[in-house]
Parts: structure tokens; C-alpha cells; sequence
């Protein structure tokens, strides 16, 4: 019989909470917070015995769509005292700058990892009733029929704990042994992208910290201003690019950033501060967010293309809506299905379409006739360029935003249309 089947003792032996999360980086520290403030009992486990360990393969980028949730979580204000920086988009695209009205852009935050992950890790075990165990490595879920009820955990020193409860929640990122050991149904896509970047010091900051990112049909660059005075370079070319970045990885990454159209300030005049990060295959992972007992956050439940900088924000916006969705259910009000459902019908609803058309063109696709026809009644219009933005940091649907630019995206371009006619040809158009 495994250890953790017995029922006593403590190797091996039973340990009773409302919820269990696997994982304390954003996604389940968010969790555990959220529940615990709502009064349950939550184990917060984590594979890092380090208090301090944080996700280094990231841009750090939290869109404007999750900043109600870090203000909710109460850490927006420690966030920008530990050197944060609120901070707009400014996509370039061959039809030019995309100018968003200050007024009308959506504005996140950019802080490292470093000190994002360790402060939401020190906020959730000062958080009443969360148990933060570092140093446990998740070796098994158990049962209760078809309804997962619990999992067993081992030690570094090899020690083993039995921990069950009413919920499960898998936090543990992209590649989630929960997702698997629970055997959820998973849909994976490829990805016709590669990206490597690295911390540079920046001594030609922009004044207003926006974070820029050129969309070039089919490559890809962003520049982030972050804490410390740094800004993150990200280079995201497809597939054929990828032996010159393999045979120097930082002499490529400073080529294709200085080759850039309209280029960020001279990356060659700028020193590098740490290691130079690679990711080749990212393959689109999306997975059902729930089974019985169980449920998905973060990477776990839907690893997209990080080329839109939304996995740190989805992270803790689906941990907010499942504390929220399955907080009754937890105080005894209803039963657990219930609010499963209901996050998953949130889940979908909030996320189903970026996830669809986010992973669609991770494969290296060229922009399609109708993307081209938006970006450039964005570069003429403002207002479209706001409806961009309102997409692009999450705030907006896709379907929604489309159809209600569609309009005034026609009139944009049948204007540009005309402002390029000879001026005689223009003269006999009626009303130009």
C-alpha cells in the first residue's frame, strides 16, 4: 500500500483543507490569497524549496486587463514601490505607429519576476489560514470515485504528507502534472516562433516608460522598461531565423533589434545585465479548466503564445475567478460542481477568442487581408488605435471589437485611399 493511502500518522498520515494548490508562482499564490481571505483553509504547495525562486523565462508584462485584480490582491501599490512601472503599448506596424490617446490607453505594469514572485509568495503565507510548504513535490492525486479529493506530496528529505480536501487546484504551469495525473482533456497546437531576450541597461528611458513592440509580418520585437532602470529586448522571428540566433545568440538578438524599423534606442550602446534567454518550442496548450474536485489556473489551464504578453495577467485573473466561483461551495452554501461550472463558463467566455485567434497566429502565418485592412485604419484613426489597444491589453473581445470598428475602419481607409490620388484625379471625386 503507498504511503499516502494510509490514514495515520504523520508520514503518510491525513491532512484536512478546503483547498489544496499545487504550484506558488502567480497563479496559485493568487489562489491561495483569494481563498484564504475568504476564509478557507488552503495548502499552498511549491517543488522550490527557495522562498525567492521566480519564473526567469518570462517578459514580465501584466496587461492592463488584470491590473483590478492586482489592486484587489492589495500589491499594485507594494508593486510600484519596489520600482514598478506603469506602462502603455506602442505597437508599430508597416502602416506605421499605432497611436492610442493617452486618456484611452490601457496601461500595465512591468516589474521582474524576481521581485514579483517572491512578494506574492511572502503575501500568501502571511495570508490567515494558507499553508505555505515549500520544498513538496507533488507524487499523486487521490480519489473519491471519479472525484479528485486530495494529493500526496514528498519532501526533499523524503518525507510524505497526505493532504486532502474539497478542491484541487493544478497552478503548476505550461507543462502541469496535475493536467496529466488528473487526466484532463488537453488541445496542443505548434508554434512556428522561436524568442530569446535579455535585461539591458537602458540610459535612454522613455519618458512616458511605454512599452513598445513591432509587428513585422511575420517576426517579432518588443522592448519593456522595467525596475532598475533596465528594459527587456524580446526577439520572436519564425523558425527559418533560427540557426543565426543558435550560432550567437546575443550578436543575433542585438542584429535584429538594431535592424528594426524605426529601431528602440541603441542596444549596442547598452550592457547586459544577466543571462540571455532562449525558449525554441512553445508549443499552445489549452486545456479544460475543471473535473470533479479539480481545477486548472494560469499556464495549467491555457498556455498561450507569449508573444501578447498575457500570461502573467491571465494568471491571476483565473485565480480570481475560481476563488470567486467556488467560494460558496467551500463555506458550504452549494455544492462544489456548481461553482466548477462556473468558473469554467468564465473562463471560456472571458478567454475562448483571444485564445483562439493568439494561437492561431503563433503558427508564423503572414498577417491575413482583413488584419492588414485594421492595422492600417489604426495607423490613420485614433480611435481605431484605441479599439486596438482595447484588444491587445485584453479589455475588449475580439468578435466585439471588430464589429464595432469595422465602420469607421472603412471610412479611415477609403480616406487614406483619396489623400493618395494625384491631386487632379482627386479633384473630380464628388464630396472629396
Amino acid at each position: 500500500m503507498p504511503p499516502w493511502d494510509r490514514a495515520e500518522g504523520r508520514t503518510g498520515g491525513p491532512s484536512s483543507h478546503d483547498a489544496i494548490v499545487a504550484g506558488a508562482s502567480l497563479a496559485g499564490c493568487a489562489t491561495a490569497i483569494f481563498l484564504g481571505r475568504a476564509g478557507a483553509r488552503v495548502a499552498l504547495i511549491e517543488k522550490s524549496p527557495d522562498p525567492r525562486a521566480f519564473k526567469r523565462i518570462c517578459s514580465h508584462y501584466i496587461q492592463a486587463s488584470a491590473v483590478p485584480t492586482l489592486e484587489r490582491l492589495e500589491l499594485l501599490e507594494p508593486m510600484m514601490e519596489a520600482g514598478g512601472l506603469r506602462s502603455r503599448m506602442r505597437p508599430w506596424t508597416p502602416w506605421g505607429w499605432l497611436e492610442t490617446p493617452a486618456e484611452r490607453a490601457g496601461y500595465g505594469v512591468n516589474l521582474r519576476r524576481e521581485h514579483l514572485d517572491p512578494m506574492l509568495r511572502k503575501t500568501a503565507a502571511e495570508t490567515p489560514g494558507v499553508e505555505l510548504m515549500l520544498g513538496w513535490e507533488v507524487c499523486g492525486l487521490l480519489r473519491d470515485g471519479a472525484a479528485v479529493n486530495g494529493l500526496a506530496a514528498r519532501s526533499r528529505e523524503g518525507e510524505q504528507r497526505t493532504l486532502r480536501g474539497q478542491l484541487v487546484v493544478g497552478a503548476d504551469g505550461r507543462d502541469s502534472r496535475i493536467a496529466e495525473m488528473a487526466g484532463v482533456r488537453t488541445k496542443t497546437s505548434p508554434h512556428g516562433r522561436f524568442a530569446y531576450g535579455a535585461y539591458y541597461e537602458d540610459s535612454h528611458a522613455d519618458p512616458e516608460n511605454a512599452s513598445f513592440a513591432w509587428l513585422m509580418d511575420p517576426d517579432w520585437a518588443a522592448a519593456f522598461p522595467t525596475d532598475g532602470g533596465l528594459v527587456f529586448y524580446a526577439a520572436m522571428p519564425t523558425k527559418d531565423r533560427l540557426a543565426e540566433f543558435r550560432r550567437d545568440p546575443e550578436a543575433a538578438l542585438v542584429a535584429y533589434m538594431t535592424s528594426l524599423p524605426e529601431a528602440p534606442p541603441p542596444i549596442r550602446e547598452q550592457r547586459r545585465v544577466g543571462p540571455l534567454l532562449g525558449k525554441i518550442e512553445m508549443p499552445n496548450r489549452v486545456s479544460v479548466p475543471v473535473a470533479p474536485g479539480l481545477a486548472l489556473v494560469g499556464d495549467a489551464a491555457m498556455a498561450v503564445d507569449p508573444l501578447f504578453g498575457v500570461g502573467c495577467g491571465w494568471a491571476l485573473q483565473s485565480a480570481e475567478w475560481l476563488a470567486d466561483s467556488v467560494t460558496p461551495a467551500l463555506r458550504g452554501e452549494e455544492p462544489l460542481r456548481r461553482g466548477l461550472r462556473r468558473y469554467r463558463r468564465k473562463h471560456s467566455r472571458v478567454l475562448r477568442m483571444h485564445a483562439y485567434t493568439i494561437n492561431e497566429y503563433a503558427s508564423g502565418r503572414r498577417t491575413r487581408p482583413g488584419e492588414r485592412f485594421f492595422f492600417a485604419a489604426a495607423a490613420r484613426d485614433p480611435e481605431i488605435a484605441a479599439k486596438f489597444d482595447e484588444l491587445v491589453t485584453r479589455r475588449a473581445k475580439p468578435v466585439r471589437t471588430l464589429v464595432t470598428s469595422l465602420p469607421r475602419a472603412i471610412a479611415a481607409n477609403s480616406r487614406g485611399a483619396v489623400e493618395r490620388l494625384p491631386g487632379k484625379a482627386r479633384g473630380r471625386l464628388p464630396n472629396a
